[in-house]
């Protein structure tokens, strides 16, 4: 299947980097490299692009996206390891920094993935498919209690208990193995009138996807090594999908903004820690109602900005 992913906050995104012609910026998630492809076109030669994502297929199709540009590097790993992956490539400091933390289209329309609950497929739900863990090792192989705990605060689903149960005990007769069999499971744990608006089986697919993949553990470090690595005027646009990345960001945010661990009653600073970012978006910026129509999977985006001081 062709790799294909809407970008979500095109526009807005390009703005808020507020690029340089001749400088260097990271995509962190280069997807279908929507993002990059139009920060490419607002770079000269000297201008570079890193470009990074675990999902090989990923960057196959980004190569054969931007094959007309020679300045840009490719690197298959994770954005956790961005501050090793900017040394190996003796870079010392960037001009901006790019994190859409969605999944791609090409990820949940690619049934054998196993990210979407309205396909049958094998579980799965690797953004990197050369981890040992996948969706399946996580609904036959954790306990009730993990189960239960992961759904709860990574899906914030309300049934979560008895979706957890009713996983063990069905894997108690034989292996939970795809995708619709878990969506059956889900819909037997969820009273019939709390099924409408969306479908059911949505925050715990979430949920799972998020413990898969390490999504929420690995946020603070890869936010705090990109800033770390901007240059003074550099600016770090984050895109999230859900309030638990959403709530990540903000309070990062506001963390490198006012680092200062001094007592509120102290009339002045003494620890000494000063503000490391100025945060950009006072308030997050979401798609206009045309991107909205246009793109469904837009819908829940939200997109923070900072610039390093």
């Amino acid at each position: 299947m062709e790799f294909k992913h809407v970008s979500v906050l095109l526009k807005e995104v390009i703005e808020a980097l507020n690029i340089k012609e001749n400088g260097i910026y990271v995509d962190c998630t280069l997807g279908g490299a929507g993002h990059s492809s139009e920060i490419l076109k607002r770079l000269s030669q000297e201008g570079r692009l890193i470009g990074i994502d675990q999902d090989i297929n990923a960057i196959k199709a980004a190569k054969e996206r931007l094959k007309g540009y020679s300045n840009v590097t490719y690197v298959h790993d994770n954005f956790y390891n961005i501050d090793h992956i900017l040394k190996e490539l003796n870079i010392d400091g960037v001009d901006g920094v790019l994190m859409d933390l969605g999944v791609s289209s090409y990820q949940l329309d690619t049934a054998e993935r196993g990210f979407s609950y309205m396909k049958d497929a094998p579980l799965d739900m690797r953004m990197n498919t050369e981890d040992s863990i996948s969706a399946y090792e996580i609904v036959n192989e954790y306990s009730e209690e993990d189960l239960f705990r992961i759904i709860r605060d990574y899906g914030e689903e309300r049934f979560a208990k008895k979706i957890a149960r009713n996983i063990v005990s069905s894997r108690e007769r034989k292996p939970i193995q795809t995708t619709l069999e878990l969506v059956d499971i889900i819909k037997r744990s969820i009273p019939i009138k709390f099924q409408q608006g969306g479908h059911p089986a949505k925050k715990t697919f979430q949920a799972i996807r998020i413990e898969v993949n390490k999504e929420l553990e690995i946020l603070n470090k890869a936010v705090e090594d990109s800033i770390k690595n901007l240059n003074s005027g550099g600016r770090i646009a984050i895109i999230t999908f859900h309030s638990l990345e959403d709530r990540i960001i903000k309070t990062k945010f506001k963390e490198l903004q006012n680092p200062c661990t001094c007592p509120k009653e102290f009339p002045v600073c003494v620890c000494g820690k000063k503000p490391i970012i100025d945060i950009i978006t006072k308030k997050p910026i979401e798609p206009s109602e045309e991107e909205k129509n246009s793109n469904s999977r837009s819908k829940s985006s939200k997109l923070r900005v900072a610039e390093k001081i």
